[in-house]
C-alpha cells in the first residue's frame, strides 16, 4: 500500500485500470487451462476432459466477478434516512473467495455490524458488499479490513464491526501437516474501536443466537 492508503483503497487502485472481461480474455483463460491440463500430464482430448477448459474458465470468470463490480454497482443508491441508532449486525453471511497466493478456495461466514448515523443500507446490500470483494483474488486479513473499509465510506456510520470466519483449502488440501482448522479475523472502526462497552455488546451479539 501506499502512503496513507486504506485497505479499500489500495484495493481500488490496483484494478482500477483492469478492463472489464470480453471474449479475447476468456479465450486466453482457456487456453491457460488447456495448456495446465497438458502441464500435469492429462491428456485434453480424452471425453471428460474435452470442454473441461471451457469450463473452467467459465467458473474463475465467476469466481472472480468482484474485479468487474464497484462499491457503487452493489449499493446503486439503496441507502435510506433513519434515526436508528443501536448495533445492526448482519450474521453468518455466506463467504467464497480465492486465496492470492495458491488460487485455492477459502470457504465460511462473514458477520458485519455497524451503528447508523442518520442512514442505514438495504439489507441485501452488506451481502452483496462482502461478495464484490470476496470474488476476488484475496487473503482473508485484506478482505475483513476491506469490507469494514467499504461500510464506513459507504454510510458514514458511528462505528463498524466485521468479523470474518474461514476455512482454508490451501491448508487443508495440501502440506504435511493438513488441517481443517478455522480462521478467525476482525477489523473494528470508530465507535466499535474506541468503546469498550459497545466491542462487548457486538461480541455478546456474535456469540449469542
Amino acid at each position: 500500500m501506499q502512503n496513507h492508503e486504506t485497505e479499500l483503497e489500495a484495493a481500488e487502485r490496483r484494478i482500477r485500470n483492469i478492463p472489464r472481461c470480453g471474449a479475447a480474455k476468456r479465450a486466453s483463460m482457456e487456453q491457460s487451462f488447456l495448456q495446465l491440463l497438458q502441464a500435469i500430464g492429462e491428456d485434453p482430448n480424452r471425453e471428460g476432459l474435452l470442454r473441461t477448459p471451457t469450463r473452467a474458465a467459465g467458473a474463475f470468470e465467476f469466481m472472480t466477478n468482484g474485479y468487474r463490480q464497484s462499491l457503487d454497482d452493489v449499493v446503486n443508491g439503496a441507502i435510506f434516512e433513519s434515526d436508528a441508532s443501536e448495533i445492526i449486525l448482519v450474521k453468518d453471511i455466506e463467504l467464497y473467495s480465492m486465496c492470492e497466493h495458491h488460487l485455492l478456495p477459502f470457504i465460511g461466514r462473514a458477520h458485519v455490524a455497524y451503528i447508523p448515523n442518520g442512514k442505514v443500507i438495504g439489507l441485501s446490500k452488506v451481502a452483496r458488499l462482502v461478495d464484490v470483494f470476496a470474488r476476488r483474488l484475496q487473503i482473508q486479513e485484506n478482505l475483513t479490513v476491506q469490507i469494514a473499509d467499504a461500510l464506513m465510506k459507504t454510510l458514514r456510520p458511528a462505528g463498524v464491526g466485521v468479523v470474518v470466519e474461514a476455512k482454508h483449502l490451501c491448508m487443508m488440501m495440501r502440506g504435511v501437516e493438513k488441517q481443517n482448522s478455522v480462521m478467525k479475523t476482525s477489523c473494528l472502526l470508530g465507535t466499535f474501536k474506541e468503546d469498550a462497552r459497545t466491542r462487548s455488546e457486538f461480541l455478546s451479539l456474535l456469540v449469542g443466537t
